[in-house]
């Protein structure tokens, strides 16, 4: 297909799918989506209406590339269930990264993305080390994605230790969006790292509570080791996922 054929085909798709989010987008979802921190460029669709256009599209690398650059909030969250990771380039994740709104763009879109590209580790063990708190969130929210996917043998078990131990000394010392992404890490490697759920279970009964402004919702921050208790009680200790998209 000639690229300028395949471009007006693109943007056809683009068009016909920002319509459909209008038109599914509710002032009710909207309330929602604004209680937890969105910015206003969104039109306010249930995860369930987006994954109609995901089952429908699958994979689509240059759609995901378009829905993202919108900076529309239900296009973005859109744009990672349906991105095509393998394809992107390191610059490509970094941008993403970079223009995420808001957490659930930041926090699941863009760090299943990474996850599953060739650059998880190398991006979120940059962002982690580095001092921006939006990309520590991302890069914890990534690492906790790749564990949940990649083989324990192919882990560097004793990184997840070190990290594990680091947060229980500092995570209540942390900026707010970052204790949250620090708790589901330490969640992440309890549950997918089963050589490690004593050490985090050990670590979550010393960091105990943490408190998460979670603006104006009934959202609660769960707590380490009883819900990693939780997760041995029903054996799903160490099975890994097939995908970090949900």
């Amino acid at each position: 297909m000639p690229v300028e054929k395949h471009l007006k085909k693109i943007k056809m798709e683009l068009n016909e799918i920002m319509d459909f989010l209008k038109e599914k987008g509710s002032e009710q979802t909207r309330k929602i989506y604004k209680n937890h921190g969105c910015p206003d460029n969104f039109y306010g669709v249930k995860v369930g209406d987006l994954k109609i256009i995901q089952k429908k599209v699958k994979k689509n690398h240059d759609l995901a590339m378009q829905l993202y650059a919108t900076q529309n909030g239900d296009a973005m969250y859109l744009a990672g269930l349906i991105s095509d990771p393998k394809k992107m380039t390191k610059q490509e994740l970094q941008n993403w990264a970079n223009n995420a709104s808001w957490y659930m763009i930041s926090e699941y879109a863009v760090a299943w993305t990474v996850a599953e590209s060739n650059f998880a580790l190398e991006l979120s063990e940059e962002w982690i080390s580095g001092d921006s708190n939006h990309h520590k969130c991302i890069g914890y929210a990534t690492l906790g994605s790749y564990i949940a996917l990649t083989p324990d043998e192919e882990l560097d078990i004793n990184f997840y230790k070190n990290e594990v131990e680091k947060i229980g000394k500092s995570i209540h010392d942390a900026e707010n969006r970052v204790r949250y992404t620090m708790n589901g890490f330490v969640i992440a490697v309890g549950t997918y790292i089963k050589e490690l759920y004593p050490l985090c279970k050990k670590i979550g009964e010393k960091i105990g509570k943490v408190e998460v402004s979670l603006g104006n919702t009934a959202c609660k921050v769960p707590v380490i080791k009883p819900y990693l208790e939780n997760i041995e009680a029903k054996g799903r200790l160490g099975k890994k996922r097939k995908s970090a998209k949900c």
